[in-house]
């Protein structure tokens, strides 16, 4: 079925196991996400699939078995991959330590209508195997996945089940956490734009930030434009960020010759808005109160970019993430040792 909104939806799972969990980190850990959002958890040292968002709550009231069922799924996918750590590892010729099996797949709606499904498996950071669902049979990246390969295809009716399930199943449990979440996940957040600018001291060209900020969902459509027209030139955009209360933010920014600042618009268009945005070019205020904004900037800037940095080494950790099916499905073929 179609979903309201322009956006794309998706459902994935990403899982990783590492033979040697010394450093604290869980040997196995995987992760559901539905629209990049961790709904669903588990790890070796917990043992339990459990839920991440509130909204998970009302599967279980709805299905008394989810959770017994998905536990049971996943500790299977666990002892699966902690079996082929060391079969790969022989397989490379690797002495024990520090090795690492990830595994991501899941499915998407697109706003079209479209559907996409994928199922892709790495070893050491590198794409090992994925699957081409068309066929669909596996391929193999690398010389040492042939012989993974040539077993999986050959186990009957697996493929054809891991093509029903990325194609089927999976849209299915993604439209249906869809509805159970649809509060958040179907919610629009409308975009706050607001204007910045100064003038550059050398050469007197004026330099204007466009910030969109508070907006769900992610899709959304920020431009300059020159006399009604998107224009390119002199112009740079931060990719779409997160922030922390779920919406997202960017910016882009633009330098101008003064005299031609009426002739400038940032265009935004989003799902949260009823029409388009177009804000004018303000007047820079004078150097003093730019040079203290600058400042200002730069000590928050500092603040964010530590921040940034603790956050990624935090999200490499849960990153590695997960996968179980979505239910009743344990799509047999991938749960196959290498």
């Amino acid at each position: 079925g179609s979903l309201p909104g322009a956006s794309s939806h998706s459902l994935k799972y990403f899982y990783s196991s590492i033979s040697d969990p010394s450093q604290g980190l869980p040997h196995f850990v995987s992760v559901g996400y539905v629209d990049g959002q961790a709904f669903v958890y588990y790890d070796s040292n917990s043992r339990r699939r459990e839920p991440r968002v509130s909204w998970m709550e009302k599967v279980g009231k709805e299905d008394p078995q989810y959770w017994d069922r998905n536990t049971q799924i996943v500790r299977g996918t666990e002892e699966t991959s902690r079996e082929n750590l060391e079969i790969l590892r022989l397989r490379y010729n690797q002495s024990e330590g520090f090795h690492i099996i990830q595994r991501m797949y899941g499915c998407e709606l697109q706003a079209d209508g479209k559907k996409g499904g994928f199922d892709h498996h790495g070893y050491e950071g590198r794409t090992f195997l994925t699957f081409d669902k068309e066929i669909p049979t596996w391929v193999a990246l690398q010389p040492q996945a042939q012989i993974t390969q040539r077993k999986w295809d050959a186990i009957p009716g697996s493929n054809q089940r891991d093509k029903s399930y990325l194609e089927e199943i999976c849209i299915e449990w993604l439209e249906k956490h869809l509805s159970y979440g649809k509060e958040t996940l179907l919610r629009t957040d409308p975009p706050e734009v607001t204007m910045s600018s100064k003038t550059e001291v050398e050469d007197g060209m004026e330099t204007h930030v466009c910030r969109v900020d508070g907006f769900y969902p992610r899709e959304i459509d920020a431009s300059w434009t020159r006399d009604g027209e998107v224009w390119l030139q002199d112009t740079l955009r931060g990719s779409v960020a997160p922030n922390a209360d779920g919406t997202y933010h960017r910016w882009l920014s633009i330098q101008i010759d003064p005299k031609d600042r009426s002739r400038y618009r940032c265009h935004v268009e989003h799902d949260g808005l009823e029409e388009p945005l177009d804000m004018a070019l303000e007047e820079p205020k004078s150097n003093v109160g730019i040079i203290i904004g600058v400042v200002a900037g730069l000590v928050l800037l500092c603040v964010i970019v530590v921040g940034i940095w603790f956050f990624k080494r935090r999200h490499a950790y849960k990153k590695a993430a997960t996968s179980e099916e979505g239910s009743n499905s344990s799509s047999q073929g991938t749960d196959q040792t290498a």
